[in-house]
């Protein structure tokens, strides 16, 4: 295949020509052979695929049947209860109620008897948007067991009684309610159109059968796109065409830290089982813990740090030194404004979402969306890291083009970004306008291609 008259990025040349998964020639003036299907571009600016270096595919997907509970949409206790209400009278009588998005600042610390004021009888689960909370009424903490699970996570009051709040409980949750496995099809049809083509999904803890389900979905063509999965050590590549196996997701809560013994001898099992470690920091606490644990245990190339929300200037020096990239969300200060706003203290302001500084540091950068606890869009990631968004100027603005390269890093090594060029898979995203163009472009009419392993997954019109 060929798509001809191009602005190709990081290069010269206006032609790219594939055969069956790689790259074969780039250059100008190359006509279509017979038999040859080509791609007019118009001008318009090619780049390497769109890599989403952090997302949650399965919650992603799950959340098309869910109800949002939080800001933008919902931003009152009165609009809270009402949307609850609404939900509660569309639903069938045994439905289960599966909200989303939720945050203190719509009805303060939610429990299980804030929810049964609202509705007592209907079996209700509505995750925070920080993806760390799941919060049950009383009939949903009755129906699964709550009160006599004796996990951790289980919130409790001053009597040992179930406040209806579980922490870091999803794998639990979701077998004990035993709901399907929700269809990715539409979101990754979605994110084709967006000139998405692979994926990083960090979603922790998955088990084999969740493993072999992802690849199921990618063999299948639900997931055209490439799929690169977080896993346990003991889970077992399955082998199939555009799926592989990444890092092992270590999640960290300052509330429940491990010792700085402990989570050394966890990285150093991990690293002498041939796995890398995707450290979730998003404190400053966590993130001084995980450099000293890496310090005792040693640093194994794939080690990654996930978020870096803060980031203390003199921590740079030593993510340089190691090579350890950081997968961050750069839009999280446009979506969290209000949020950030009211609750990061002054002292931390300089170290939030830190992006142009750690990149003039040489630390290793990428971004994933972390949808859906971040929007799914990659567009206003890149926007908001060029400081294009006009609610939120930053000081950490970088350029277009590093903007963009924070989605062509490889799936195994985020930092390096991959190239258009003869021998390269030929995973790519054609813009519908020129470089000069493309910021002001609605996102829905900015893709006019999107090609994984050499096959249009997307097509504009």
């Amino acid at each position: 295949m060929l798509i001809r008259d191009a602005t190709v990025f990081g290069i010269g040349d206006t032609d790219v020509r594939w055969t069956h998964r790689h790259i074969t020639e780039c250059g100008r003036g190359l006509r279509p052979l017979p038999g040859e299907d080509d791609i007019d571009a118009r001008g318009g600016w090619l780049l390497p695929g769109l890599h989403d270096h952090h997302v949650h595919l399965r919650a992603l997907a799950a959340q098309e049947g869910s109800v949002r509970l939080g800001p933008p949409q919902i931003h009152t206790a009165t609009e809270f209860a009402t949307r609850l209400r609404q939900a509660d009278a569309d639903l069938p009588p045994q439905g289960w109620i599966r909200g989303v998005g939720y945050h203190e600042s719509v009805a303060g610390d939610l429990d299980r008897a804030g929810l049964d004021r609202i509705l007592p009888n209907r079996p209700i689960r509505i995750q925070h948007r920080s993806g760390a909370l799941w919060i049950l009424n009383s009939r949903a903490c009755d129906l699964l067991g709550v009160h006599d699970c004796a996990l951790p996570g289980v919130e409790r009051d001053p009597a040992g009684y179930a406040t209806g709040r579980l922490w870091r409980m999803d794998s639990w949750l979701g077998g004990r309610i035993g709901a399907p496995a929700p269809d990715p099809t539409a979101i990754a049809a979605r994110a084709a159109a967006l000139g998405i083509t692979g994926f990083t999904d960090a979603t922790p803890g998955l088990g084999q059968d969740d493993i072999d389900a992802f690849a199921d979905s990618v063999a299948s063509g639900r997931i055209p796109q490439r799929l690169h999965c977080m896993a346990p050590p003991a889970v077992l590549d399955p082998g199939t065409e555009r799926f592989s196996l990444g890092p092992t997701k270590i999640l960290l809560d300052d509330h429940t830290l491990p010792s700085l013994d402990e989570f050394t001898a966890r990285l150093r099992e991990l690293h002498e089982g041939g796995k890398s470690a995707a450290v979730h920091c998003v404190t400053r606490v966590q993130l001084v813990l995980t450099m000293a644990a890496l310090d005792s245990a040693g640093v194994r190339a794939g080690d990654r740090i996930e978020h870096g929300a803060i980031v203390p200037a003199e921590a740079m020096a030593w993510l340089t030194e190691h090579a350890i990239p950081v997968i961050t969300q750069p839009h999280f200060l446009v979506e969290r404004a209000a949020q950030y706003a009211a609750e990061v203290p002054d002292a931390d302001r300089p170290d939030l979402w830190r992006l142009g500084s750690l990149i003039a540091a040489g630390v290793g950068v990428a971004a994933g969306t972390d949808a859906p606890f971040g929007g799914p869009n990659p567009w206003p990631v890149v926007r908001a890291a060029i400081g294009r968004d006009s609610d939120s100027p930053t000081t950490e603005a970088i350029s277009t083009r590093a903007a963009l390269a924070l989605f062509f890093g490889r799936p195994e090594r985020p930092q390096l970004a991959r190239t258009i060029a003869p021998g390269q898979l030929a995973d790519l995203t054609l813009l519908a306008t020129p470089p000069g163009e493309f910021t002001d472009a609605l996102d829905t009419e900015l893709v006019a291609a999107t090609i994984v392993d050499g096959r249009p997954v997307y097509l504009a019109g």
